[in-house]
């Protein structure tokens, strides 16, 4: 998994997995929802990220089974 900010159009591209995206669905104005052959999802872009989401606080944790 990769998750990506560019900051130039403050766009947050999260990538679940590397696939090869033939869909694409439109969530909200902002929101873009990529999916695979199977209908899986494989991505998901955020557009206006800084104002949707707390940009400079990412963390991350696995937590055990």
């Amino acid at each position: 998994m990769k998750i990506r900010y560019f900051q130039e159009t403050d766009t947050l591209y999260i990538e679940f997995r590397v696939a090869s995206v033939v869909e694409t669905k439109d969530l909200d104005e902002n929101t873009i929802l990529d999916l695979d052959a199977q209908g899986q999802t494989c991505g998901l872009t955020i557009e206006h990220a800084s104002e949707r989401a707390d940009i400079p606080h990412f963390s991350y944790e696995q937590v055990a089974a």
